[in-house]
């Protein structure tokens, strides 16, 4: 029987984890939670709503944080509102649909703690190889689609970023958001 998949793709120390990280821990919360919620918004939510189209539970979790962004929302709502994200991971039909599930919520969560960002690239690289390849693939093969789609949120994140920001976040990174280490 083949081994099933990880929930997330990528390990707390392949490389191209770890350059997102350092540029995570430059940038203002800010700047973290616009960057997760427009990129979770245009990657993952189209992947979770074709599977779950009547299921609004990730959408509200974005709304939620956007919401937060403009002083229009409590921290507590939008953790309340992403953890229905992540109780929407448990029902969605399909392994690529519960990855996005799970990276919409972590892009709210950034608004609770901004490590929470880096659920994005382990959640949300899942979402994108499940929706296109399927789940028989190779693990090679997923970590060197988890790189390039790695790759590219570095350059969304990049593309916004404050040069010199003078207040970025705190990140600490002790459990790199539950990635599995090489080995593990």
């Amino acid at each position: 029987m083949a081994k099933k998949p990880p929930k997330m793709l990528g390990y707390a120390d392949s490389p191209h984890i770890l350059r997102l990280m350092r540029l995570i821990e430059t940038q203002s919360k800010r700047t973290i939670i616009h960057w997760c919620v427009d990129y979770a918004e245009a990657e993952f939510l189209p992947i979770f709503e074709e599977a779950m189209p009547g299921d609004a539970r990730p959408r509200t979790a974005l709304e939620a944080a956007r919401s937060w962004l403009r002083g229009e929302n409590k921290l507590q709502d939008v953790r309340d509102l992403a953890w229905e994200s992540h109780l929407a991971a448990k029902d969605a039909k399909g392994q690529a649909a519960e990855a996005a599930a799970r990276a919409i919520a972590n892009a709210a969560l950034s608004v609770h703690v901004a490590t929470h960002s880096l659920g994005i690239a382990a959640y949300g690289a899942a979402a994108i190889a499940y929706a296109r390849f399927g789940m028989a693939e190779s693990e090679t093969f997923y970590e060197a689609f988890a790189a390039e789609e790695c790759a590219k949120m570095e350059s969304a994140l990049r593309a916004v970023a404050v040069e010199g920001e003078p207040n970025p976040a705190p990140c600490k990174w002790k459990h790199a958001n539950g990635m599995r280490k090489r080995g593990e």
